[in-house]
């Protein structure tokens, strides 16, 4: 599996431009967030790291639901 950083493209959830954001897997399960580059506001990214399947999932969301 690759644990090293590496950037990938991702859509922003609020303006819908490509933007590029940092991930890296070496740490496990992550959750953390990153300013779009072209309106600045946060995109949530969550990591789940699947050691059996080897393989990375990246979610993104504008994390802009409340919770009650």
């Amino acid at each position: 599996m690759r644990t090293d950083a590496f950037f990938k493209r991702i859509q922003c959830p609020h303006c819908g431009s490509q933007t590029s954001v940092s991930v890296d897997a070496s740490g496990g399960d992550q959750e953390y967030y990153e300013d779009c580059q072209a309106c600045c506001n946060a995109i949530h990214l969550q990591l789940w790291v699947d050691e059996q399947k080897q393989s990375l999932k990246l979610f993104v969301d504008g994390d802009d639901e409340q919770l009650y």
